[in-house]
């Protein structure tokens, strides 16, 4: 009777501990992929918006739908770590405000990212004046 009380008071322990450890799994987490920094660098169009990244971490955006040209484009920084894709626009007035986008698509001629509301970009590099800077 001692010997099946054993078994049986081990044997629920050993259930209980492995339908915790597989609850608490949800399989394995997805690697986020790694794009290139390098490939980033230069400049891009999407329709009317224009966003040129230089190699120092700096870059500026317009949009002349906007009736707004190169020469008043807004500056900012950025910082890619992984997919993960943030600008810090510093403002006329003083501030900085930070917009994160997830890249989906980072290569030699296609920048494709989507914010955290859903809206998604796709440029295309260009062969402008701006490469020759």
């Amino acid at each position: 009777m001692i010997m099946k009380r054993r078994f049986f008071t081990y044997g629920t322990l050993l259930m209980a501990i492995l339908a915790i450890v597989m609850i608490s799994c949800d399989g394995p987490t997805p690697l986020k992929p790694k794009f290139d920094e390098s490939l980033l660098i230069g400049y891009w169009q999407s329709g009317t918006l224009h966003e040129y990244y230089q190699e120092d971490g700096t870059g500026y955006t317009w949009d002349t739908v906007d009736d707004v040209h190169e020469e008043e484009a807004q500056p900012y920084t950025w910082t890619l770590s992984g997919s993960t894709l943030t600008q810090y626009h510093q403002m006329e007035l003083g501030g900085v405000v930070p917009k994160t986008y997830t890249l989906t698509i980072l290569d030699a001629s296609t920048l494709a990212y989507h914010d955290s509301y859903g809206t998604s970009y796709v440029f295309h590099k260009g062969n402008s004046d701006e490469e020759t800077r």
